[in-house]
């Protein structure tokens, strides 16, 4: 098949036109599988201290030495790793954030987005577009938060990697946003409790309440944090009928897992627990009308394929949250692929400046 460079410069040279990059495209996903298996067998841990031998590696991981050259080999070119004269693979600071003993580790999110549950629904996204539906029930015999409900296992690499995601945005996040300095913040479907610490940390005269489902919130991470003590709780229950009341509501990555009508059921929740002059932070991603690359068009369809809901647009939050009696009030940018926006009441007077 040749080289990259040399199909690249075949097309260039009047070949086969961009045919060439197609079918680079079309290996992408190669890429995402091997990193897995490094992922799995942490390889990068065994890399930590310094250059290593296949064979060496192979013997601390329980790996076939030929197969593990040939998986290095190609997440070498992605600058994960390199490759000295002897034969010896290092880890390079591209690939620091592979490790499972480092602050801002994502091993368990890359585990989880290339589990089997995002990876096999992918693998069929025709029958998305015959269907205008998931394709995860087919494959997997229960919708996708019910598979979870039945197994642990998978269960835990989801909130793992969702914690693992959020560790490095949540406090990023927290930062961009204009918190009140007293009041009670209340994570609705906040797991583990990574973005309540956060926002907590932030704005120390806030309390906060963690709510989600009970085998959840029995996971939670907060009282690993001396600075927070005595300003958190849990409460347990389903976000669709009822949520605790609170000065700022907070879902994050939750609208988006969701079909339009879940989510105002959600929201109408929320709006009947909002305190007077409280406000919604819905914290998902928001898909700017232009053809440029950004991530919530790739997380756009992991959603389509494995779940019911999607990545919105600035007017279609706008349009659930009227539903809901709420009113957009502003869109917050962050330093990371997530937007904060903001609602209110809508029956409360606005205030100025409000977009």
């Amino acid at each position: 098949m040749g080289t990259a460079g040399e199909r690249a410069a075949g097309g260039a040279h009047g070949g086969d036109g961009g045919g060439a990059a197609l079918i680079d495209a079309a290996l992408g996903f190669v890429f995402p599988a091997a990193l897995r298996a490094a992922a799995l067998a942490r390889v990068a841990d065994h890399l930590s201290e310094g250059p290593r031998t296949p064979a060496e590696v192979a013997a601390a991981t329980d790996t076939d030495p030929a197969a593990l050259t040939r998986v290095l080999r190609l997440l070498a070119t992605r600058g994960l790793f390199g490759e000295d004269e002897q034969g010896r693979f290092r880890l390079e600071a591209a690939g620091q954030a592979l490790r499972s003993d480092v602050p801002g580790s994502v091993r368990d999110g890359i585990l989880m987005i290339t589990d089997r549950t995002f990876w096999l629904p992918a693998g069929r996204m025709d029958h998305c577009l015959s269907t205008g539906g998931s394709v995860f029930e087919d494959i997997f015999a229960k919708p996708f938060f019910d598979h979870f409900a039945q197994d642990a296992e998978t269960a835990a690499v989801f909130h793992d990697g969702m914690a693992a995601m959020s560790g490095v945005e949540n406090g990023p996040i927290a930062d961009a946003y204009d918190f009140p300095r007293t009041g009670t913040v209340v994570d609705v479907g906040g797991g583990q409790g990574g973005f309540l610490a956060a926002v907590l940390r932030a704005s120390p005269g806030l309390n906060g309440v963690l709510y989600d489902r009970a085998h959840v919130v029995a996971g939670h991470r907060l009282g690993d944090d001396a600075a927070l003590a005595d300003r958190w709780s849990t409460a347990e229950g389903d976000f669709f009928t009822d949520v605790p009341r609170g000065d700022i509501l907070l879902l994050k990555r939750i609208l988006h897992d969701w079909q339009d009508e879940q989510c105002v059921r959600l929201l109408r929740a929320c709006r009947r627990s909002l305190a007077p002059g409280g406000r919604v932070l819905v914290v998902d991603a928001v898909i700017a009308p232009d053809n440029r690359p950004h991530q919530a068009k790739d997380l756009d369809l992991l959603m389509m394929a494995s779940l019911v809901g999607r990545e919105r647009t600035h007017e279609d939050f706008r349009a659930l949250l009227a539903e809901a009696g709420l009113r957009l009030t502003r869109v917050c940018s962050t330093p990371t692929v997530l937007s904060v926006v903001e609602a209110r009441a809508a029956d409360e007077a606005p205030e100025t400046g409000g977009s």
